[in-house]
């Protein structure tokens, strides 16, 4: 069941790409440039085809043909080049990614006179960075920041450091020992971080997220293949009480680092849960909250973002 979940989410991911609205700045606003990726990768040819409309593109339901589609964009948007992750792990949608980080970027430019920080002097710390460690592959290309990617599972560590080893990238990669904190026991307390980012698991079971990619995969007009299988360990998929839960308990950590931190944000999947965050916010008494959309294609999605600062305290950190 867990390949349906991530399978339906990839390809989801994937196709927005074709009918784009991206952030301005972002690589992958005109589609996939095909010519450019088999030059840069030839090894992608070999998972090439043609859709209806004669156009080069690759069959989106094998997992093999979007990990080298992966591979090549990575490749030549973000001179990354080795990239892979172990079986049966998340294989990330690299538009929507990349969203994200231009969307920090430009939280971060308001409290720098509108201009956009770059340099390892800007630290980002990433919560849940995956096997993939896509967030620092492109914020540490794009705008030069300094990462921490932090993970509770060591398959994913192992992988991560692999991409830094093979690429001889300077980004930091953290265990996260205990299961019971997300913040706590990474943030060390000489630490400093001007933004957190972080992709949360947004269901509450295993059981709910069966329930919700059978409902999507009916949507997406799909047959069912079990040869099909884009991964997803229990981490990356769901915990007890959803996003809700782990969002409110990262909330309840950030009190802790209030003056070692600009900007702590998230990704909210389900819009329905940002009322409820809200109230979780104004009750922790931050200073500043914000709420940011990105459009993808016919797809929204959107992060929150919190700051226990003033304005011109986070003014004076650049």
């Amino acid at each position: 069941m867990v390949w349906r979940l991530a399978l339906t989410n990839c390809i989801k991911g994937f196709l927005m790409v074709s009918k784009t609205n991206l952030h301005p700045r972002n690589q992958h606003n005109d589609g996939y440039d095909f010519q450019r990726l088999l030059k840069d990768l030839p090894e992608l040819e070999e998972y090439t085809i043609l859709n209806p409309r004669g156009e080069t593109t690759i069959n989106f339901q094998d997992v093999n043909a979007v990990r080298m589609l992966n591979r090549a964009l990575l490749k030549t948007h973000y001179q990354i080049n080795f990239w892979d992750i172990p079986e049966n792990y998340l294989c990330p949608p690299i538009p929507g990614r990349a969203d994200y980080v231009h969307y920090l970027a430009d939280l971060l430019a308001e409290s720098n006179n509108q201009q956009i920080p770059n340099g390892r002097q800007i630290k980002v710390l990433d919560i849940g960075t995956g096997a993939s460690l896509v967030y620092p592959l492109i914020g540490q290309r794009e705008y030069g920041w300094q990462f921490t990617g932090v993970d509770i599972d060591p398959v994913a560590i192992k992988s991560a450091k692999q991409i830094c080893k093979f690429n001889k990238l300077k980004i930091k990669i953290k265990p996260q020992d205990n299961s019971q904190n997300i913040l706590k026991g990474v943030i060390g307390r000489d630490d400093f971080y001007h933004i957190t980012m972080c992709n949360p698991p947004f269901h509450t079971s295993m059981e709910q997220a069966n329930k919700g990619t059978e409902r999507k995969w009916r949507n997406l007009g799909k047959g069912q293949s079990k040869r099909l299988n884009f991964g997803g360990q229990n981490a990356e998929l769901w915990c007890p009480g959803g996003e809700v839960k782990f969002i409110a308990d990262m909330i309840k950590e950030s009190a802790i680092f209030a003056d070692q931190c600009l900007w702590f944000t998230s990704l909210v999947s389900k819009k329905d849960n940002l009322k409820t965050l809200d109230k979780i916010l104004r009750n922790a008494h931050v200073a500043n909250v914000k709420t940011i959309e990105m459009a993808q294609g016919q797809k929204t999605s959107r992060f929150i973002a919190w700051s226990y600062m003033s304005d011109d305290q986070r003014a004076s950190y650049f």
